[in-house]
């Protein structure tokens, strides 16, 4: 496992919408201050950063422009030089330029973390691992919510974080720690 020079950090949704406590119990409390570790060691290596906020169609959406769900946490806010992704589905390559812009940097790997595990993050990393991107998903530097299977059944956060990732690992990413891919830099 290496992780290039050139490896972009895909950052997602970290705005102050997802915060919002009706989106429920969630799991992984530590998540944001495993984003910050590589946010970090990418600013420090001075390796691509690339910020995806979501910019929802749905009024009732804790994303809706105009309102302040969807600025951005001051601790997540962009610096010059790093880009900028607004997306209005939970895939951050479903309407954009990311595919084309990552192609055009010569960027072949990335490293996505943020939320919500089970959708934005699990669309983003299928699309990324299906247009042959080498794709790894930070597990400890994402989260998820509570919600309801198909059947009705609740299901914990951490459950729903587990299966997420259990679709992801080995088929369209690799699923590591954030502690594996600060060895890997």
């Amino acid at each position: 496992m290496e992780l290039q020079e050139n490896a972009a950090l895909i950052l997602i949704d970290q705005q102050k919408g997802i915060l919002h406590p009706r989106l429920g119990p969630r799991n992984n409390p530590e998540a944001e201050l495993r984003m910050l570790e590589l946010l970090a060691f990418w600013r420090h290596t001075a390796r691509p950063v690339i910020h995806v906020h979501h910019l929802s169609r749905s009024p009732d959406s804790v994303f809706w422009p105009g309102q302040s769900g969807v600025e951005v946490q001051p601790r997540f806010e962009p610096v010059a030089g790093e880009w900028l992704v607004q997306k209005q589905v939970p895939d951050a390559f479903s309407g954009t330029r990311l595919e084309e812009d990552l192609r055009k940097a010569g960027i072949g790997q990335v490293v996505i973390v943020g939320v919500a595990t089970h959708n934005s993050v699990e669309s983003t990393a299928r699309t990324a691992g299906n247009l042959g991107f080498d794709t790894w998903v930070a597990e400890d530097a994402c989260f998820t919510f509570d919600k309801a299977d198909y059947f009705g059944n609740a299901r914990s956060a951490s459950e729903v974080h587990a299966m997420s990732l259990g679709n992801l690992h080995g088929e369209y990413a690799t699923v590591v720690s954030v502690k594996r891919i600060l060895e890997a830099g």
